[in-house]
C-alpha cells in the first residue's frame, strides 16, 4: 500500500500544480480584461481541460484516505464487523466503477484521436483531456481493490 500511497501523493501534487496554473491563468485573464480589455484566448477551454485532469488526479489520494462520502444513516448502530464488510463491499463497487471510468475514458481518448476532434477556439486535441484522466481513475481503482482485499489501515498503522 505504501507504493500506492506514494503514487497517489504524486498524482495529487500534479493536480495541485494544475490547479495553481488554472488560478494564475484565470487571474491573468481577468486582470487583462479589466486593464487592457483583452483576455487570454481560449482561457475557458484551458481551464476545462486542466480541471478534468486535476479531478482525475485528486481521486487516488481521496481514496487512500477514505475521503469519499459515506452515508451510514442505516448502519450507524450495526456491529463493527458488519460495517467493515459493508465498507469492503463499497470499495469493491468503487474499484469496479473506477475501472469502468478508466476504460471508457481510454476508449473516448482513442476515439478522439481517431477522429482528430479538437476544442473549438484553440484547436487543442480532445484526446488529451481523456488521457489525463485515465491514470488517476486507474490508480483509484487499484487502491480501492487493494482496500477491498486487504482492508484499511487505521491511524496507528493497524488494519480495520
Amino acid at each position: 500500500m505504501k507504493a500506492l500511497e506514494i503514487a497517489a501523493r504524486l498524482c495529487a501534487i500534479a493536480a495541485g500544480a494544475l490547479m495553481t496554473l488554472i488560478t494564475l491563468l484565470t487571474c491573468v485573464s481577468i486582470v487583462g480584461r479589466e486593464l487592457v480589455g483583452t483576455t487570454v484566448p481560449g482561457d475557458f477551454e484551458l481551464v476545462a481541460l486542466a480541471t478534468g485532469a486535476a479531478i482525475g488526479l485528486f481521486m487516488p489520494l481521496c481514496q487512500v484516505h477514505r475521503g469519499n462520502i459515506v452515508v451510514d444513516f442505516f448502519t450507524a448502530r450495526v456491529p463493527h464487523r458488519i460495517n467493515a464488510r459493508l465498507d469492503r463491499l463499497g470499495t469493491l463497487l468503487l474499484a469496479l466503477s473506477f475501472a469502468l471510468l478508466s476504460w471508457r475514458a481510454g476508449v473516448g481518448g482513442l476515439n478522439a484521436w481517431d477522429t482528430h476532434s479538437s476544442t473549438m477556439l484553440l484547436g487543442v486535441p480532445e484526446w488529451i483531456a481523456y488521457a489525463t484522466m485515465v491514470p488517476g481513475f486507474a490508480l483509484t481503482a487499484v487502491i480501492a481493490l487493494y482496500q477491498t482485499l486487504f482492508g484499511f489501515a487505521d491511524r496507528t498503522g493497524g488494519h480495520l
